[in-house]
Formats: C-alpha cells, sequence, structure tokens
C-alpha cells in the first residue's frame, strides 16, 4: 500500500528538481506499512504544520535551490 498522500507530497517535487533521490520513496512512501511511520504523515494527520523540506524521518533538508 503506498501513503494516501504520496501525490500531493512535496517530497514528489523536491525528488523531480534532483533535491533528494528516491530512497525516501522506497523506504517509505511506497513500503507495506512503513508510511505510517513517516513523520510527514503522523503530522498531516494530526493538523500540523510542518516544512515541505521535512524529510520521512523527521530531519530538515537544507535545499540548494530556493
Amino acid at each position: 500500500m503506498t501513503c494516501k498522500w504520496y501525490d500531493i507530497c512535496p517530497l514528489r517535487r523536491l525528488e523531480k528538481d534532483g533535491e533528494i533521490n528516491d530512497r525516501w520513496k522506497g523506504e517509505y512512501c511506497e513500503s507495506e506499512k512503513n508510511w505510517e511511520n513517516c513523520k510527514r504523515y503522523q503530522m498531516e494527520e494530526r493538523g500540523e504544520f510542518h516544512p515541505d523540506s521535512m524529510m520521512p524521518d523527521g530531519t530538515i533538508k537544507k535545499l540548494k535551490k530556493s
């Protein structure tokens, strides 16, 4: 099962822009159940703000592009 937020997640844009590799997608977003451990998913479900540059493990990625 894929995360329900997959299609609108900002991480897809960051992958496309070359800011991050697709390891996150395989490890979290498209995994059988690990997407439930994604900090972005958890915060979205609670309606809490999280920056677009927040990775699934909760770290904040410093972006090269503005």
